[in-house]
């Protein structure tokens, strides 16, 4: 399953490229969890609300609009069902405002309190949690890197450092984790890495347009899906979508997580 944020939707698509619209959301999904039973959490990206759909109806599990400043991105929920959710912090859609590192991560705990459990990032955006549940990872897009937490057993986030800082002309947007510790990770740049903790990398998959975000699944989860699009621009993407998954197999299958 992916976000459709234009179409407002939630879709699938198999290995023969066939998609299909899984719900139609009423307003712009930002990002997307699993619950271990196989319910949703969605976020609302303009409104900051966290939605949970467990059954035909949604139940909003929080608004955010006091914890987050403008406009949520992704969401994961970790084995024991809590969900984090990333906030980018400033107006990136106005180019007179400057980037700056307002960026939040906010855990939801299983009651629905949410609390800000890491600031100052510069563009959170994908994330991923380790099999174990002890390490969160998070790409902070304008900063180039991606930066790893200890996850404390209340959710919380500590000792935080650089798992993998890139050149600048890399923007690290989704991400996954494979079975040996290393991410695939889109970088807009027309094409996904395989990056090991301390930047090398090891494999480049190049696509025709920039890549946005990533995901191992299919069968054994040996299939890297890949989202791309000609552009990020709101102004571009309204006037018709050029958007693609493209899948490719690799060796190393998917994470437990």
């Amino acid at each position: 399953m992916f976000l459709d944020a234009h179409d407002t939707c939630i879709k699938s698509v198999d290995l023969e490229g066939t998609v299909q619209t899984v719900k139609t959301l009423p307003y712009v999904p930002g990002g997307l969890g699993l619950l271990t039973a196989g319910g949703l959490v969605v976020s609302d990206a303009w409104h900051r609300k966290v939605y949970r759909y467990a059954s035909a109806d949604p139940d909003q599990m929080i608004d955010l609009s006091d914890v987050a400043k403008f406009c949520l991105t992704d969401v994961i929920v970790d084995n024991r069902d809590a969900t984090y959710v990333c906030d980018v912090g400033f107006n990136y859609l106005d180019p007179l405002v400057d980037p700056v590192a307002n960026g939040v991560i906010v855990h939801i705990n299983a009651n629905g309190k949410p609390i800000v459990v890491a600031r100052n990032l510069l563009f959170p955006n994908g994330m991923a949690i380790s099999p174990d549940n002890k390490t969160l990872i998070v790409s902070e897009s304008l900063g180039h890197r991606l930066t790893a937490f200890e996850i404390n057993a209340d959710g919380s986030l500590q000792d935080r450092r650089v798992w993998a800082q890139f050149q600048d002309d890399v923007k690290p947007g989704g991400l996954c984790l494979d079975q040996e510790g290393a991410i695939w990770v889109a970088g807009t740049t027309p094409g996904v890495l395989r990056v090991k903790e301390g930047g090398k990398s090891d494999r480049l998959i190049t696509t025709k347009q920039p890549a946005f975000a990533t995901m191992l699944g299919g069968p054994g989860r040996r299939h890297l899906f890949i989202c791309t699009a000609a552009s990020e621009d709101p102004v571009v993407t309204r006037r018709g979508s050029s958007a693609t998954i493209d899948i490719a197999e690799v060796e190393i299958p998917g994470s437990d997580s």
